[in-house]
């Protein structure tokens, strides 16, 4: 259970480093989806780009460390879940897509560090 644990937080910090790198960086592409399509504030991405990069962070430590582990994947089931919302709420249905994909994968990683912690 514990190498699944392992290669599942590895995926999700690597997505939300990239996901939160892309923010960070002010991609182009995150910008007109967030601000455009999706309605976030402009000043709220540095901050959305800052936390995920602290769960990615979180989740990786928490390959060695149990309690960080839980407490980063269960901030990024929380995380993705408020940005399925937001994309209901704007009715991007293919936006969505990836979000759903990664609010699964915080899900799985969380079950998997609980039962191997």
């Amino acid at each position: 259970m514990f190498i699944a644990s392992v290669i599942v937080s590895a995926l999700l910090a690597l997505a939300a480093a990239f996901s939160g790198y892309g923010k960070l960086a002010r991609n182009p592409q995150m910008l007109e989806q967030l601000v455009n399509k999706l309605g976030v504030p402009e000043r709220l991405i540095p901050v959305l780009g800052t936390l995920l990069l602290a769960g990615a962070v979180g989740t990786a430590a928490g390959i060695w460390w149990a309690p960080i582990g839980i407490a980063a994947t269960g901030c990024f089931v929380l995380y993705f879940l408020g940005a399925v919302i937001t994309h209901v709420r704007a009715k991007d249905w293919a936006g969505m897509v990836p979000t759903v994909v990664l609010t699964l994968l915080s899900a799985a990683a969380l079950t998997l560090r609980l039962l191997s912690a």
